[in-house]
């Protein structure tokens, strides 16, 4: 599915996911990832991954868009996007998965692309079944 075939919204999700990657500083992998979301009043934040020689400490692309959509102040993901040129549709890392239901509920579309277009669609709830989020404290 090339992106914005969906819908004008997703095109400009995977732009900025595009742009991001683009960005992404992956000297050590050579695995550029970019990731853009839209919060809940139609902003889009994009973030990139960033390695470290110290390989612990590198920023995942999707960390990186959610941080920069709490500093410009929004608190809900309605839609996430990444970017990768994998093998198959790469999807965010576990530990990102939970970052992002800190912020978006189980049905928030999470969409996987390529450099050529949206390659998948899923549903948070499909990436981390069950899962733990602020809800659970209240």
């Amino acid at each position: 599915m090339r992106a914005g075939s969906e819908d004008e919204g997703l095109g400009a999700l995977f732009e900025a996911a595009l742009a991001a990657r683009q960005r992404a500083y992956a000297p050590y992998s050579r695995f550029s990832v970019g990731a853009a979301l839209r919060d809940e009043t139609g902003a889009l934040h994009a973030g990139c991954n960033v390695e470290n020689a110290a390989y612990p400490v590198g920023t995942c692309a999707e960390a990186g868009a959610i941080a920069a959509m709490v500093a410009a102040g929004g608190r809900r993901i309605a839609a996430l996007l990444v970017c990768a040129d994998g093998a198959v549709p790469v999807t965010p890392c576990g530990a990102c998965r939970q970052r992002i239901r800190e912020f978006a509920g189980p049905e928030t579309p999470v969409f996987a692309a390529g450099p050529g277009g949206v390659l998948a669609r899923h549903t948070l709830d499909a990436l981390l079944p069950a899962s733990f989020g602020p809800e659970t404290l209240s």
